[in-house]
């Protein structure tokens, strides 16, 4: 016969204590005797006793409510950067958007923490989540290698939506930027499009470990591009329009709709001559042909995976972190040439 899971009565029994002064050592809350805490914290190891925080908020909440529906509290948490183009900006809000109506859908509501704005640091932060009994977590992406290591990871379950994290190593959820330029490059040559030409910026590039630059390479099937890319630290208006006139690309795929004015003034007629594709729609000032990341799916997901974590009780930096990938979706407008009927 199976033995039952151990729970804080059957400890409390063993132990010849009260409920409440197991449950109180178990949470370091009230005035435990340290040894006292010490005996109880042993005992649960011993037994295999784990604390299940959902479990313990929904009664927590149940109690305050007399009964009323639970609101678990996942919080989405981003880094102030002031070297980002767009810091805390619509991709954010995109991915937050997403993240709250679908943590609203599971019975739990979405709060914003930014580390350095009003002295939040990471340390305090971690005492805010503590002390409300938080312990999903949503990381919004950084641009640059992000450093979360001083929260208390045994305390939380997370997803990072982006890439990669090594400080910790968390479950991601991000966009699949190398099948989604694939899908968009064939999309391009039903079109008839033979030379299209990928102008972006170095960083955005390496930050996605080279996925966007990696496709177009692998589109020409092993032989050299036809247009070489145009990857610079910034994308200079000088330098684009030298490289299009040398080049000549008849399509254009990076990320910000200026470069179709760039175009036009080297005398591109867009879409009639040439065409212009965004690889992010969020960041698009006009209507522009290209790919939807899907941030609000991205961050839905992202909520998803946090309360599965939650409900299974899986706190702490995952043994094998995993990463979900969703594609882009083609957004259809007027910079390039219409579909054939």
């Amino acid at each position: 016969m199976k033995t039952p899971a151990p729970t804080v009565r059957s400890l409390a029994r063993a132990l010849g204590l009260s409920h409440t002064t197991v449950s109180d050592a178990l949470r370091g809350k009230g005035r435990v005797d340290p040894a006292t805490v010490k005996r109880v914290e042993e005992a649960a190891r011993a037994a295999g006793y784990r604390r299940n925080p959902l479990a313990a908020a929904v009664m927590s909440e149940l109690r305050r409510s007399r009964g009323g529906t639970f609101r678990g509290v996942i919080a989405a948490v981003d880094l102030l950067e002031p070297q980002r183009r767009d810091p805390q900006g619509a991709f954010h809000a995109a991915l937050v958007r997403g993240g709250r109506e679908r943590a609203a859908e599971l019975g739990f509501k979405l709060e914003e923490f930014v580390v350095g704005t009003a002295g939040m640091t990471v340390r305090r932060l971690d005492t805010i989540l503590q002390s409300r009994g938080i312990h999903g977590v949503m990381v919004l992406p950084s641009w640059g290698a992000p450093d979360w290591s001083e929260l208390d990871w045994t305390r939380y379950a997370a997803v990072y939506c982006d890439y990669s994290i090594d400080r910790p190593p968390l479950h991601c959820v991000c966009c699949n930027h190398y099948r989604s330029m694939m899908a968009l490059l064939a999309r391009l040559a039903e079109r008839g499009y033979r030379r299209p030409g990928l102008a972006i910026e170095r960083g955005r590039d390496e930050r996605m470990q080279r996925r966007f630059s990696a496709a177009f390479h692998a589109h020409f099937a092993g032989a050299p591009a036809t247009v070489p890319p145009l990857i610079a630290e910034t994308q200079t208006r000088e330098a684009f329009q030298a490289w299009f006139k040398k080049h000549k690309p008849d399509v254009v795929i990076g990320h910000h709709t200026d470069k179709i004015g760039w175009m036009q003034a080297c005398g591109a007629r867009v879409p009639e001559t040439h065409g212009f594709v965004s690889l992010n729609a969020v960041y698009n000032t006009q209507p522009c042909a290209g790919l939807d990341q899907q941030p609000r799916e991205l961050g839905s997901r992202a909520v998803e995976l946090v309360i599965a974590q939650l409900q299974r009780n899986e706190l702490g930096v995952p043994a094998w972190p995993t990463t979900t990938t969703i594609a882009a979706r083609w957004v259809e407008e007027p910079t390039v040439r219409a579909a054939a009927t």
